[in-house]
């Protein structure tokens, strides 16, 4: 018998002022957050869910058995807890707002850009160029294609695709990520001018990967997928409850990784949307994305042109993608996520602008507290 316990963010408020003084900054950004579920499940199943607010917290994780007992004061702390920025190569990126992060696929069958940035080079770097200058805090590369059904790469052909993007971005002054599970692209990628990995294994595909990113001493996304350890990334899929489930495996990638030698402030986590999941899946995750904050580690949301996407929108083609990605990008930014993922640099950052221009006016919408 296993008790586990969940500190959900259920309950939110435009500023700390609407509740008098009652709301916490979520993760240090730009969202508060005034109501929580405290859930206590044993094994598979819910046995207790309260309600707390942050002058009732303590009472209520008094409540909790001693089993638990630490955890939910880790996880209360954790929620509060302001980020420090990442060090990506010679650049910073501060986690006090959402930061955009443009994708650029070298590959020949990307569902996005079907194989035109790997044909054509200089398209790549013009590509990379304007999602700069449209505000891209970081460039993520990858060479390897992720979708369901796709052939296993060697990692010699992915480095010869990733490395002359990377030296392109790099040039540029960009801070580049490199999207791969191979630890033998990692280490061409960081030489090549990347500081950041982000892995859709969550470091478990490669047994080397966790040690070069230690000795890199980089900023690492860990992603759930189901099938990570594997060559299917989609496969083994099985939940309880999703969002219990992959929180509970992000957690354990999180320790594993700093039992690795990996900095945790260096650790941001992703729950791997479209990866071994089902429509209601997908919609479960991002719906508690608030939760994922408990973790400790800065998140970072990818759902950009998913399949979620045209599944709710009449089937609509990668292309017409667009309203969607935006929709869930801001969705992101509401649950305090602190990256996100994009193809559409331009229009998602100018989406951040407005959502930030109306956190910010509402600090002052309630005007002075009473006396």
């Amino acid at each position: 018998m296993t008790d586990r316990v969940y500190i959900r963010p259920i309950g939110f408020a435009p500023g700390p002022q609407a509740e008098h003084g009652n709301a916490i900054r979520l993760a240090g950004g730009m969202v508060y957050a005034s109501r929580f579920a405290v859930i206590l499940r044993r094994d598979d199943r819910v046995i207790e869910r309260w309600l707390a607010a942050p002058d009732t917290m303590a009472e209520t994780l008094a409540r909790l058995p001693d089993s638990v007992a630490a955890e939910g004061e880790a996880q209360w702390a954790n929620l509060t807890l302001a980020h420090a920025p990442l060090a990506i190569g010679s650049r910073t990126v501060r986690l006090d707002q959402p930061q955009i992060m443009g994708i650029l696929n070298v590959t020949p069958d990307s569902f996005s850009d079907g194989g035109r940035f790997l044909d054509d080079a200089e398209a790549g770097r013009d590509h990379a160029a304007a999602m700069l200058e449209a505000g891209a805090a970081i460039i993520d590369i990858g060479g390897e294609s992720t979708r369901p059904g796709a052939e296993r790469l060697w990692e010699g052909d992915e480095i010869e695709r990733v490395v002359p993007a990377i030296r392109a971005c790099a040039a540029m002054g960009a801070a580049v990520s490199i999207d791969t599970r191979k630890a033998a692209v990692m280490e061409a990628a960081m030489e090549a001018g990347a500081g950041m990995v982000n892995d859709v294994s969550g470091l478990a595909h490669d047994r080397r990967s966790p040690e070069v990113v230690a000795d890199a001493a980089c900023p690492v996304v860990l992603m759930h997928a189901p099938g990570a350890s594997g060559e299917d990334l989609h496969g083994g899929a099985a939940y309880a409850n999703v969002v219990f489930d992959v929180f509970d495996a992000l957690r354990e990638r999180r320790d594993e990784a700093i039992a690795a030698g990996i900095a945790r402030e260096r650790i941001v986590l992703d729950p791997g949307i479209g990866f071994g999941k089902s429509l209601a899946d997908n919609l479960a995750l991002i719906n508690a994305l608030p939760l994922f904050h408990a973790l400790g580690q800065p998140l970072l949301l990818g759902a950009s042109r998913k399949r979620t996407i045209g599944a709710l929108s009449n089937e609509a083609p990668v292309d017409k993608r667009l309203g969607g990605s935006v929709a869930l990008a801001l969705e992101g930014m509401r649950a305090g996520v602190q990256l996100v993922r994009v193809h559409d640099v331009f229009e998602t950052v100018q989406a951040r602008n407005v959502w930030r221009g109306l956190r910010d006016a509402a600090l002052t919408d309630f005007g002075d507290l009473p006396a």
